[in-house]
């Protein structure tokens, strides 16, 4: 009897013990998912007057018209999309990129001819425009894969106007879509009106378009759980100017990513601005800059995010097919449409930008 009520615990506390290590294997199996990653490139390009041959209604395009002084015409608009096409391809490495932001854009048939009737059209591309009030007519715009980029939703933001007598300029492009992550990226694409009359007298306009880029950008961090932000487009300033440094706030990443913050914006071609005069996508009087920027929210630094990239994966595309020589100041320059009003048969005066991602989904 000793022996049986002995033996009687530990037949009860046996039963659990078997059913724990039989179901254990599906236990640790339980609420995993297979995860596996891919590349998520994206890149920011002005074009250069990306023209029709036909006149918008009440827009200035007369010089981009058959028989007006720049002498454009089907054939060379053909041309011009081809080469568009080929630097979209080249940044992909032959992998179209996920994302393209495009700066002076005419309108939506110039995007439906690139997409549809040039090299682009086997990369099964959408597209995102605004309808800006800029007198000549040029936009922004956004190429996106449907396969990695699901849209959400689009919106186009006007920039106030510093004085009644200033031209109208583009609108900023916000663009959220959907991941394979099951995350939503929010894209904003800007170009700031331009330096004409002085980089010093437009600069307020500049400054307001910063502003207003500010605004939205920290209206989605409030109202995103994990903020995933990027920022592309023409600033027509340079890292170091107000716009960027005291209206975006948007300076080197932190060397540690622990002092990461969410909530702020860092610039992810910076410190290769500062350290190296020649670094740029475009050249004024024989000195290189950069005027086109790649500014994310922090979360998209950081190792463990779901999307992921860091300051040496990003860069400017410096092909030697988009570079001329540059005969009055040395060295090369970006290989124009035009060179004041001779046609060149070139890119743009701009070089495309580009950063690489690594989703994890």
């Amino acid at each position: 009897m000793r022996s049986k009520r002995r033996n009687a615990p530990l037949l009860f506390v046996s039963i659990p013990v078997f059913i724990l290590l039989a179901f254990l294997p599906f236990s640790l199996l339980y609420g995993q998912v297979k995860k596996d990653t891919l590349t998520f490139r994206i890149m920011s390009y002005n074009v250069e007057n990306l023209f029709d041959c036909r006149h918008d209604t009440l827009k200035n395009d007369y010089e981009f018209l058959a028989g007006a002084v720049r002498h454009w015409n089907y054939t060379k608009y053909k041309k011009k999309l081809d080469a568009i096409a080929r630097v979209i391809i080249a940044v992909g490495r032959w992998t179209p990129p996920a994302l393209v932001a495009l700066c002076e854009v005419e309108n939506d048939s110039v995007l439906r001819d690139l997409t549809r009737y040039s090299a682009l059209r086997e990369a099964d591309y959408r597209y995102v425009i605004t309808h800006s009030p800029d007198e000549r007519g040029i936009d922004v715009a956004l190429l996106y894969q449907r396969g990695l980029f699901k849209l959400l939703s689009a919106q186009s933001y006007p920039v106030t106007k510093p004085h009644e007598r200033s031209r109208p300029t583009r609108d900023i492009l916000h663009v959220s879509g959907l991941l394979l992550s099951h995350d939503t990226l929010d894209v904003l694409i800007t170009h700031f009106p331009s330096r004409s009359g002085g980089a010093k007298a437009s600069e307020p306009y500049r400054l307001s378009a910063a502003q207003r880029l500010k605004n939205v950008a920290d209206s989605l961090c409030r109202a995103r759980t994990r903020p995933q932000i990027i920022i592309m487009g023409d600033f027509n300033d340079y890292p170091v100017n107000k716009s960027v440094q005291k209206i975006l706030k948007a300076g080197v990443p932190p060397t540690e990513a622990d002092a990461l913050d969410s909530q702020t914006l860092y610039h992810l071609l910076a410190r290769k601005s500062t350290a190296d005069k020649y670094f740029g996508s475009y050249k004024y009087q024989g000195e290189w800059g950069l005027l086109d920027h790649i500014i994310l929210s922090g979360n998209l630094l950081k190792p463990d995010s779901p999307l992921y990239t860091a300051e040496d994966r990003a860069d400017v595309f410096l092909a030697p097919f988009l570079l001329s020589e540059d005969k009055k100041y040395g060295g090369s320059q970006p290989f124009r449409t035009y060179y004041g009003m001779k046609y060149q048969a070139g890119y743009s005066d701009h070089l495309p930008v580009w950063a690489e991602f690594k989703l994890l989904y």
